[in-house]
C-alpha cells in the first residue's frame, strides 16, 4: 500500500469515528417529548427552590426515563404537579400543563371545574404553548387562589443557572428593616425588580420583598447589591 492510500484509509477510518461521535448528540426522539421534559425539569426546580416538597428522583430523572414513563407524545394529563410546602402542608401547588391549541374561556371554566372539588389550593401554575384569550384570563381572575401562567418555551432552560446570571436571595423582613436604616433609605429609594422579572417570576416574587442580589466576575469581582419588587 502506497502513502496516499493509507491516508486515504485512515481519513476514511477518521471520518467514520467522526460520524459515530456526532452521532451521540443528535436525540432520536421526538421534539414534542424533549420540549416537556425540559420544561418539567425546570418547574419541578422552580418549586422546590421555592420551598415546596419535591423529589430529588422527579428531578434527576433521564430524558430516557421520561420517554419511558411517558412516551414520544406525552399525555398532558400525566404531567401534572401537585406539591406541598415543607413550611406549611396546608401551602398547596398545582401545575398544569395545557395543550397545543388556543386556550379559551371555555377551558379555564373546565380546569376550574375539576379542581374545585379537590383538597383547597394556595397556589395554580399553568403551562402554556400557545395564546392566551383575553376572555381566558378574565376568567383566570376568578380562581380564588394565585394563578401563574408560563409560556412552556421560557421553562426550557432554568434562568436561575444561567452562568451571567447572579445570585439572589430574599431579605428576610428582619434584614429588610436592617438594610433601610444602615443605608438611611426608604424603600421606594431602592433599585427596582419588577414582578414580571424573569427572576421575580421564577421565585414567585411579591410586592415590597428586598432581593439581595450577589454579582461575581473575573473582571468586576464579586459586589453586592439591592433590589425592592415591585
Amino acid at each position: 500500500m502506497d502513502l496516499d492510500a493509507a491516508e486515504m484509509e485512515a481519513d476514511g477510518n477518521g471520518g467514520e469515528d467522526l460520524g459515530r461521535c456526532l452521532g451521540n448528540f443528535v436525540d432520536g426522539g421526538s421534539s414534542e417529548s424533549h420540549r416537556y421534559y425540559l420544561s418539567r425539569r425546570t418547574v419541578l426546580e422552580m418549586l422546590r427552590d421555592r420551598g415546596y416538597a419535591v423529589a430529588d428522583s422527579e428531578i434527576e430523572l433521564s430524558l430516557e426515563e421520561f420517554r419511558s414513563i411517558h412516551g414520544q407524545a406525552p399525555n398532558i394529563d400525566r404531567l401534572r404537579i401537585s406539591a406541598s410546602h415543607q413550611s406549611d402542608p396546608r401551602d398547596k401547588i398545582l401545575v398544569i400543563f395545557c395543550g397545543m391549541g388556543v386556550v379559551k374561556v371555555n377551558s379555564i371554566r373546565s380546569l376550574a371545574t375539576q379542581i374545585m372539588n379537590k383538597d383547597s389550593l394556595s397556589r395554580l401554575i399553568l403551562i402554556v404553548q400557545n395564546h392566551i384569550t383575553n376572555q381566558a384570563m378574565k376568567a383566570v381572575d376568578l380562581f380564588s387562589f394565585k394563578v401563574e401562567i408560563f409560556q412552556i418555551t421560557d421553562l426550557v432552560v432554568n434562568v436561575t443557572k444561567h452562568v451571567l446570571k447572579p445570585k439572589h436571595r430574599v431579605l428576610t423582613d428582619d434584614e429588610k428593616q436592617k438594610l433601610l436604616k444602615k443605608h438611611n433609605l426608604e424603600e421606594k429609594q431602592l433599585p427596582r425588580m419588577l414582578q414580571r422579572d424573569a427572576i421575580a417570576r421564577y421565585y414567585a416574587l411579591e410586592k415590597g420583598l428586598v432581593v439581595e442580589v450577589t454579582y461575581s466576575g473575573e473582571v468586576t469581582g464579586s459586589y453586592v447589591t439591592y433590589r425592592c419588587v415591585w
